[in-house]
């Protein structure tokens, strides 16, 4: 009988002989104890849940921790980038640039300010903005560079910073995946001219639902404040000349405060944000240690050398090499490594230039795609080249997010790949091969167990 799961062999991972931890709080996220209880009960207690005083103690709080001088707290991530994109200027007729293999709220917001996204192809590793195809992309109607730290990896910031500045554009860092993240030493979000993150319960930076605005440009903040944050545009309160004019009601009729249960247990969260972090990164990189060399597979990192490092290792990734197993697909090798009691997930989100919505949806009623609705050409024939992308979403697959790191039940996740590889031939047979897309446009899934 073969050894493996899939086939009837006993599974690798089955926590037997790990010691007093049973595994089952490695996946669990985020970490909750009675601090953050009691902080989001004197919130409910003091009828506070809708105000902004607990949320301007947590952007403080945040701009003491990145070294900014403004944040500002929104309802959910999408607002935040939202909010970056009105406060850098972005309009109708516009063009911002974004990689194609993001979450949707990296740009889609463009298309309610009558801008456009022209989108540009990833790093063949990392999965970030790919710097030497980022030119290329630059239109007289560029304004902005969406820079995406995929999974926790650091886009590469210094040609891309300087691109921007040779053509005057600005940049807006979404560190939706790697809150508290390094670049050379230097925090991400910190670097371009403003950053946006969301803060809900599946990310690294975990509050329930919220989301977070950082610069260290007054005009960009308060642009962002008169998009929607009616409580704070009014008078006196707002420098910015050609803001004063229109202070009283957020400028684009929405609704981005952040609810205070959630700023209140921001605060909590961010004083053992770093020293959980550490030990995340600790875990998942002694997991890197075991699983590297093996064929077929590449785990995604970056070289802490210089500073650089992967923060709360959002979502770890791996590339997938068929051919270094013999064209064995990616669906079968994660079907017999989850069987194998590590639950992993072939494909990531797939490029967004391939999505309707941004190739024919007509979604503001303008008689064409909303995507050109306000553009001189049609930049949808800017997508031909973006092979990486295309490539690269369905030859990735999830790693195991392990939250604490405690060796004997790493390892066990580790022989689950080891022992999968090293059989690898008995998976041939009958592999049907990968059916339909893999990976999703929405969103990574958030599996407690891996």
């Amino acid at each position: 009988m073969s050894e493996l799961a899939i086939f009837g062999g006993k599974p690798a991972v089955t926590y037997e002989e790990t010691g007093k931890h049973d595994g089952t709080d490695m996946f669990a996220w985020p970490i909750i104890t009675d601090e953050d209880r009691e902080a989001a009960l004197d919130v409910i207690n003091q009828g506070a849940m809708s105000g902004i005083s607990i949320t301007k103690e947590f952007e403080r709080d945040f701009c003491e921790w990145t070294g900014s001088k403004y944040a500002l707290g929104t309802c959910n991530g999408t607002a935040a980038l939202h909010a970056a994109m009105y406060g850098v200027g972005l309009g109708r007729g516009d063009e911002i640039i974004c990689p194609s293999v993001t979450y949707w709220a990296s740009c889609q917001g463009a298309y309610s300010l009558g801008a456009t996204v022209v989108f540009a192809d990833v790093d063949p590793y990392t999965i970030c903005l790919d710097p030497s195809k980022l030119e290329e992309k630059i239109t007289d109607r560029t304004r902005a560079i969406m820079v995406v730290h995929y999974s926790s990896h650091p886009a590469d910031m210094d040609p891309i910073m300087a691109i921007a500045r040779k053509h005057n554009l600005k940049v807006i860092e979404d560190v939706s995946h790697a809150q508290g993240g390094k670049y050379k030493g230097r925090m991400l979000g910190t670097i371009g001219d403003v950053a946006a993150a969301s803060l809900m319960s599946g990310k690294s930076f975990a509050i329930g639902e919220a989301g977070m605005l950082w610069t260290d440009d007054l005009e960009i903040y308060e642009r962002a404040i008169a998009l929607g944050t009616y409580e704070r545009f009014k008078d006196g309160q707002i420098q910015t000349e050609n803001l004063k004019p229109f202070t009283g009601l957020p400028l684009g009729g929405y609704k981005h405060r952040m609810h205070q249960v959630s700023a209140a247990m921001g605060r909590v969260q961010l004083k053992h944000y770093d020293e959980r972090c550490a030990e995340i990164r600790r875990a998942v990189g002694y997991f890197m240690e075991l699983i590297e060399g093996l064929p077929g597979i590449r785990g995604v990192k970056v070289d802490e050398s210089d500073g650089s490092n992967m923060a709360g290792w959002y979502v770890p990734l791996a590339h997938y090499v068929s051919e270094e197993l013999e064209g064995l697909s990616i669906t079968r090798f994660c079907e017999a490594v989850s069987a194998e009691g590590c639950d992993i997930h072939p494909g990531i989100n797939l490029p967004l230039h391939t999505h309707p919505v941004h190739k024919t949806a007509d979604t503001y009623h303008d008689g064409k795609p909303t995507r050109i609705a306000f553009s001189d050409n049609d930049i949808r024939a800017m997508d031909e080249n973006l092979e990486v992308s295309e490539f690269v979403a369905e030859n990735a697959f999830y790693l195991p997010w392990f939250k604490h790191y405690r060796p004997e039940i790493i390892e066990q996740y580790a022989n689950a790949i080891k022992k999968v590889i090293t059989n690898y031939k008995e998976l041939l047979t009958g592999d049907e091969g990968n059916t339909g897309p893999i990976g999703g446009w929405h969103r990574f899934n958030h599996s407690k167990k891996a």
